[in-house]
């Protein structure tokens, strides 16, 4: 299941007096996102480019890509993919570049995506998994609303939120 190439921009969120949208990956942004590096201290818990997330995309046949772009820049990254096995969503791969952070763009993003997966038809749950020491990420995933399902991906919290909790959310924006 792959996002269309040429799906319009979802709708735009401000956030340090940017608007915040999330496009497709397209032959204009794509070096923008690959070259989205997160803080040295984050490395252990996202990857170290953007362009890792774009060769899952590309390459594992499950992943869809977004580009974040706040204003006319590409600040970061954000994925998702559809679990036919269980039926949910997921949300992985998201990296804000270190020099945007702090400025709300990953909520911003965390938010539009959150409206935009809570849309489709399919969509019942949303899930998504951090690792347990990486509390700015359980930070943002709680005070969205996503709580943790008892399973574990790997070495990482799964954490869930219904589709119309996501909606809500996306709405209160």
């Amino acid at each position: 299941m792959r996002a269309t190439a040429r799906t319009p921009k979802t709708p735009a969120d401000r956030q340090d007096d940017r608007p915040v949208v999330l496009e497709e990956i397209t032959d204009e942004n794509w070096r923008g996102v690959a070259d989205v590096a997160p803080a040295d201290d984050q490395r252990r818990f996202v990857a170290a480019l953007g362009a890792r997330y774009l060769l899952l995309s590309q390459r594992g046949g499950l992943w869809n890509s977004l580009a974040v772009r706040a204003a006319d820049e590409v600040v970061g990254h954000i994925m998702w993919a559809y679990d036919d096995e269980d039926g949910t969503h997921w949300i992985g791969g998201m990296v804000v570049d270190a020099a945007e952070q702090g400025k709300g763009i990953g909520r911003a993003a965390l938010r539009i995506l959150l409206g935009r997966l809570a849309a489709l038809p399919d969509c019942r749950e949303i899930r998504l998994s951090y690792h347990p020491a990486n509390t700015p990420a359980a930070r943002l995933y709680t005070d969205h609303g996503f709580t943790p399902t008892g399973d574990f991906e790997d070495e990482e919290i799964v954490a869930a939120l219904s589709a119309d909790a996501a909606a809500a959310v996306a709405a209160a924006g």
